[in-house]
């Protein structure tokens, strides 16, 4: 009975330290660190965007980014990820938050954890198309149509979005999101499937273009922070970090700015 006894204390103490080492760590690892790791696609006007001028991010995740940084007195360390690969890169602990303008939904709350909503209605399912088309563009049902060519980028929610509405349209899959607006501009596309904030941006950007039924999008969600599931001591820092942005009003600032226009 001693021996199983020991054997299985010894069992305990080794899960114990296992538990530890897998999650003890996101703000003792940064401050060690001195760099918080940033998942970032850098693709997204006007969430996270990496100017190709300058090399640096714009956007409100990263002066979100920044602020989270701050509060840690620590620097940024940019990690790049892509739609498809976001899910595996967080998993898979290559950064310790990610920020994009992510939606929150329940696909991505089951297998990883999300911080506290911003932009709550600023965000909804919409289209670009060419301002010469826009009158012909009033519905889903008018873009599901054999000759109607949509554009989307893969492994997010527009691609989901895409494949779970339009069964008629042809799907044109493009890599590079921040260039499928040029393409529909130019006539490479007819539709992109975006947000109401990316497409209220390009629709300033780009004389070319419309975005007819942004003020009546297809769906309604907010962003939210990504990473790893199992570290709540982090999850409920960057809850506060964001409570505390709101209470002073430093949030509503950036969604002004960047969001709500």
């Amino acid at each position: 009975m001693n021996r199983m006894i020991r054997i299985f204390l010894c069992l305990a103490v080794l899960m114990l330290l296992t538990v530890g080492t897998v999650f003890a760590g996101h703000l003792e690892d940064i401050a060690a660190r001195g760099t918080i790791r940033i998942g970032t696609t850098g693709d997204y006007i006007p969430m996270s965007y990496r100017n190709p001028q300058t090399g640096a991010y714009e956007g409100i995740d990263a002066e979100l980014s920044q602020l989270i940084a701050d509060s840690l007195g620590v620097k940024i360390e940019y990690v790049p990820t892509s739609w498809p690969t976001l899910t595996a890169d967080t998993l898979a602990g290559k950064f310790d938050i990610a920020l994009c303008g992510i939606s929150r939904n329940y696909a991505r709350a089951k297998t990883m954890a999300m911080s506290d909503a911003y932009g709550e209605g600023a965000f909804g399912k919409t289209i670009l198309c060419r301002k010469s088309d826009a009158k012909k563009y009033q519905s889903l049902a008018d873009i599901d149509k054999p000759e109607v060519r949509v554009m989307i980028n893969p492994g997010g929610t527009n691609e989901k979005f895409a494949h779970a509405n339009l069964k008629k349209a042809k799907l044109i899959v493009h890599q590079e999101n921040a260039d499928i607006p040029q393409q529909v501009a130019e006539g490479n596309a007819d539709i992109m499937i975006t947000e109401t904030v990316e497409a209220a941006r390009y629709i300033e950007l780009n004389d070319k273009l419309a975005a007819p039924l942004m003020k009546a999008p297809f769906t309604r969600h907010s962003c939210g922070i990504l990473m790893q599931k199992g570290d709540q001591e982090f999850l409920n820092y960057i809850n506060f970090v964001l409570a505390e942005l709101k209470m002073d009003g430093t949030l509503a600032k950036l969604e002004k700015k960047y969001l709500y226009r």
